[in-house]
């Protein structure tokens, strides 16, 4: 099994939160598979090629050698050895990653690269445990209801709560196909838990895997 613990769940449900503070506190690099969205995002919109044009971003993407380094201080991704990090974080990304996330052949493509990546790590998503790392050592699963999810995010932003819970359903039913749980992961509901106790029962579970490998 390799040495990656997988975090998958549906939008807004704490992963990235919770593998963050997973990984810190067991002294091991997270993994943001996010960035590699964004690099190909970031590709497209310099190339001029529109977000949905599937066989013209995988060109770009085949044209370029691409490379994500996770460290314990964050993440860099390097594109023919130049750090390309900083300029993935603007408006223009923002507006067009989705519908570049959305397209199969680019998700394949950021699978492929996640893979090269030498464990240990933790890694947050939506398919990490089932399709990418199904050998992972500890998968789990975080979910919450529809309402819970978007009473959180509006606490991140300012949104009116029936808005974002409307977008959390909608975006909920695009991501079913890659919002499954792998069988063998352990399902957490982080309805009535807050941030930290949804990271002490992960914990738990990394301390009960490490104890049945010895």
């Amino acid at each position: 099994m390799r040495d990656v613990i997988t975090l998958d769940g549906p939008a807004a449900s704490g992963k990235s939160s919770v593998a963050r503070r997973v990984a810190d506190r067991i002294g091991v690099p997270f993994v943001s598979s996010g960035l590699l969205y964004r690099l190909a995002t970031w590709l497209a919109v310099r190339a001029g090629v529109q977000p949905l044009e599937e066989a013209r971003t995988l060109a770009l993407l085949a044209g370029h050698e691409v490379r994500l380094e996770p460290h314990l201080s964050g993440n860099r991704v390097f594109v023919d050895e130049r750090d390309a990090t900083v300029a993935l974080h603007t408006d223009a990304i923002d507006d067009a990653v989705s519908n570049v996330a959305a397209l199969s052949g680019v998700r394949a493509w950021v699978n492929a690269r996640l893979r090269e990546i030498d464990g240990p790590f933790v890694i947050d998503g939506r398919d990490m445990g089932k399709e990418v790392f199904p050998d992972a050592v500890l998968k789990v699963f975080l979910t919450a209801e529809p309402e819970v999810r978007a009473a959180r995010r509006v606490g991140e932003r300012d949104a009116d709560l029936g808005v974002v819970a409307d977008a959390i359903r909608r975006r909920d039913e695009r991501d079913a196909r890659q919002t499954v749980p792998a069988d063998d992961a352990v399902r957490i509901d982080t309805s009535e838990l807050d941030l930290d106790a949804v990271v002490d029962r992960v914990l738990d579970l990394v301390a009960a895997r490490r104890a049945d490998k010895r």
